[in-house]
């Protein structure tokens, strides 16, 4: 039996005009599509923010630039059948690699080495169907200042 745990994540929003970049995966007893930003676990003794760094490092061979922490939030749920509950601190980011911002598709491995290709979608565009996870990061999103229309 697994011991149930509370995870730590670090996640951070890359922002291309209205869009954010985003992980779309499938929940299959569901049946449901959702998106996710890009991040993952915090390490013992890590800080989140440098989390946010070596996840995207790891997963998008990319370097971050202007983090800024813009909040926290308790995501409990049902993923595939497993109850899952995370602490998520949720960042705002730039790209280094400006080329980033101009792809459909931004190519990359999740840690168990399965590939992925990251997207661009519109805030709008999330629904119940179609959701964006953590839950309440579309609400914390739409409540803060992100700078709009960064330049890519």
């Amino acid at each position: 039996m697994t011991a149930q745990r509370i995870r730590p994540l670090a996640i951070c929003v890359f922002q291309r005009d209205d869009r954010i970049l985003v992980i779309e995966a499938v929940d299959s007893i569901k049946r449901q599509t959702f998106y996710r930003p890009l991040g993952g676990g915090i390490d013992f003794g890590e800080h989140s923010s440098d989390a946010v760094i070596r996840e995207v490092r790891e997963e998008i061979s990319a370097e971050v630039a202007n983090l800024r922490y813009i909040g926290t939030l308790e995501n409990i749920f049902i993923y595939n059948g497993v109850a899952g509950h995370e602490i998520v601190q949720v960042y705002d980011g730039q790209l280094v690699n400006e080329s980033l911002y101009k792809m459909q598709t931004v190519s990359g491995v999740e840690s168990d080495g399965k590939a992925f290709g990251a997207i661009w979608k519109s805030l709008d565009t999330f629904s119940d169907e179609r959701p964006l996870y953590p839950h309440g990061l579309l609400e914390l999103l739409r409540a803060q200042t992100l700078a709009v229309g960064r330049e890519a």
